[in-house]
């Protein structure tokens, strides 16, 4: 996928990010809002960060979690202090590259992309400087406690016993967002992030949403988390019961998501490694005429083969037919794709700037095979699943000790 691609999942404009700025224009962007021990945190730090965090489509995107963030944030690099650890030029260059990369874009790219949605060069380059200095903090106090087992893999891989897996029930609204309405798609996103009740949730999905699940008030039924985007999985799995995420920016159009349960479930949990899918392209978008036709295809159809001979005669562009890893999958396809067994239809999404419809169709899923991640593997995600709780304990215990004071 490209990065051009990949940004109009993971990137949002100025014009969406101009909600996230500051309460009066003629406050002081750098009085001090917070004191964490000697060090501030202003204004305008919490504005740059609740946009970079929007950038990110993190559900912590408002200004109270751009706070939260930059408190963490003074912790930590005060901790990194403490102890001597510092970090180079060539070392903050080479991890803004590596997180650019994550989108297929160089750093300039990137930092262009940012600048684009009103985040400087300097709030990315700080972000991801505190990161390394808390990951080399945590592998330098911590490292040596943490001792894999080869009875600690075998569990992993499931050969001592059930691996019990995650399943979520979600709420959905997806808002058509052609370039004709970008405008009034974002501000009906913007008042849905705000519901405060699945109640209210599904009052909005009922109203904006373009999908079959409207109906339902965006009600999903029960869905593993493996079947998830890999880029959403973090997002659901941050959110308590009844909250939602932040706007998340798909191709030609805007979805939110509400957790509504969550549940650890005996069945073991099933990784992908491959989805093979169909999507057929039809002339009219979501206008009743088109509609009504896929709805007819649907019953003239069982298996994705059968779209060959539908598309037989028309230009090569108006069938793909694919085989991607999931984290290669574009968002909003991967998100409909989750909801559909082998040989099920969605006519959710649309193309073109809404003038053509997909008429999407579920071929099959490839199994991971655990023992065939490699047993290297599984240690060093079971090594990072462990610092991870010291991370949190320290942090907690470091929150507990300071003194944080909100002007």
């Amino acid at each position: 996928m490209t990065g051009k691609a990949m940004l109009k999942r993971f990137v949002i404009t100025t014009a969406t990010c101009a909600a996230l700025a500051m309460p009066t224009a003629a406050q002081n962007l750098f009085s001090t809002v917070v004191t964490v021990d000697d060090a501030v945190i202003t204004e305008y730090e919490i504005g740059q960060r609740a946009r970079f965090l929007q950038v990110l489509g993190a559900p912590s995107a408002s200004r109270d979690g751009a706070i939260e963030t930059l408190i963490e944030d003074r912790l930590k690099r005060q901790s990194a202090n403490s102890v001597g650890l510092s970090i180079d030029a060539a070392g903050i260059a080479g991890a803004m590259s590596d997180f650019a990369g994550r989108v297929n874009l160089s750093t300039e790219e990137f930092v262009k992309e940012l600048a684009r949605a009103g985040v400087s060069e300097g709030t990315f380059r700080d972000f991801v400087s505190i990161n390394i200095l808390w990951r080399d903090l945590i592998r330098s106090k911590y490292g040596n406690r943490v001792q894999i087992t080869e009875a600690d893999i075998d569990r992993a891989l499931g050969t001592s016993g059930g691996a019990s897996s995650i399943r979520v029930l979600l709420s959905e609204i997806i808002i058509p967002a052609p370039e004709s309405s970008v405008a009034q798609a974002r501000a009906q996103a913007e008042q849905a992030s705000k519901a405060t009740s699945v109640a209210e949730f599904s009052s909005f999905a009922s109203r904006f949403s373009a999908t079959a699940t409207r109906v339902r008030g965006g009600r999903l039924d029960w869905v593993p988390l493996t079947e998830l985007p890999p880029q959403l999985r973090g997002i659901i799995l941050s959110l308590a019961p009844g909250e939602v995420t932040s706007p998340i920016p798909f191709q030609g159009s805007i979805a939110l998501f509400q957790l509504r349960d969550i549940q650890e479930t005996d069945a073991p949990a099933v990784e992908y490694s491959a989805i093979e899918y169909a999507a057929y392209y039809m002339a009219g978008g979501r206008s009743v005429k088109t509609l009504a036709a896929a709805e007819n295809l649907k019953t003239q159809i069982d298996v994705c083969d059968d779209l060959y001979g539908v598309a037989k005669g028309k230009p090569p562009e108006a069938l793909d037919r694919v085989t991607l890893a999931p984290k290669d999958i574009p968002q909003d396809i991967a998100v409909e794709l989750a909801k559909l067994d082998p040989g099920e239809v969605s006519t959710n999404l649309t193309r073109a700037n809404g003038t053509s419809l997909v008429f999407l169709m579920m071929c099959g899923r490839t199994n991971v095979l655990n023992e065939d991640i490699g047993r290297d593997a599984i240690s060093t995600n079971l090594r990072q699943q462990r610092l991870s709780g010291y991370a949190d304990s320290l942090i907690g215990e470091l929150r507990a000790n300071a003194r944080i004071v909100r002007k």
